[in-house]
């Protein structure tokens, strides 16, 4: 009989904006009883990310003789994801898509989750259809196998109560666009989802994905928090997210 490991699917490294090197990363994660995967950012959006199809090509050269799981996390509004052809894709355990910014006032301009200012027109219900409309778009185009912290909202926005921002029908759509294009939801440790949201993901037949969206020391492998959240909302272990099982989508 074998003992049932969880497994990080999202954490970064020196490659993108993380402070470990690959090797530092897995021997961290691996002290605390969790299996290692890598998914830097690859976007030519984010500071410090790996910004080019050569540099991702390079990126996963330099995974390749580690025993890790090789993600990557890509920005929807980014196109870089756009520009890898399958052959490239294939090489990836596993996707992550981020909806690191959205489409508002009519589409005519991105709000970035990070800006501290939004446009004064744009109040939080507004904001919160057009973030929902994205995520829409988002699943139904981007072939990743993950959703990063699906509650990750722009920085004015997440001082407001959860209950005030996610009603119930905003989150029946989350997890509906999710559902019908098979990506699974990640319990952020970073970026905490509350219950239930991801209750209602686990009902609906969502696979949940573990990942602390890790940058230090500190936190790479620190999944405690998803782990006691998925057995709160009855998901099996072995139900959870694994690359190495539940493969990539791009790939398919």
């Amino acid at each position: 009989m074998t003992t049932w490991t969880p497994i990080d699917c999202h954490a970064h490294t020196k490659m993108s904006d993380g402070e470990l090197s690959i090797e530092e990363l897995i021997e961290t994660v691996r002290a605390r009883g969790v299996r290692p995967s890598i998914a830097d950012h690859l976007s030519t959006d984010v500071s410090l990310a790996v910004k080019s199809v050569d540099a991702v090509r390079e990126y996963l050269d330099a995974l390749e003789p580690f025993d890790v799981a090789r993600g990557g996390e890509f920005c929807w509004h980014d196109t870089l994801w756009r520009e890898i052809h399958e052959d490239l894709m294939s090489r990836f355990t596993h996707l992550i898509g981020s909806l690191h910014a959205v489409r508002v006032c009519r589409e005519k301009q991105w709000v970035s989750m990070f800006q501290r200012t939004l446009p004064d027109e744009l109040t939080p219900v507004t904001y919160m259809m057009q973030h929902i409309e994205e995520l829409e778009r988002m699943a139904d185009d981007m072939p990743v196998d993950i959703l990063a912290h699906p509650t990750l909202l722009a920085l004015p926005m997440r001082t407001l109560p959860v209950d005030e921002l996610w009603t119930e029908a905003l989150e029946e759509r989350l997890v509906e666009a999710l559902f019908r294009a098979g990506i699974a939801f990640e319990i952020s440790n970073r970026y905490r989802p509350h219950e239930r949201l991801v209750q209602r993901a686990h009902d609906r037949g969502v696979r949940l994905s573990l990942g602390s969206d890790g940058h230090t020391r500190a936190q790479v492998g620190d999944i405690a928090f998803p782990l006691e959240m998925a057995k709160r909302v009855g998901a099996a272990e072995s139900a959870l997210y694994d690359p190495y099982v539940h493969g990539t989508r791009a790939a398919r």
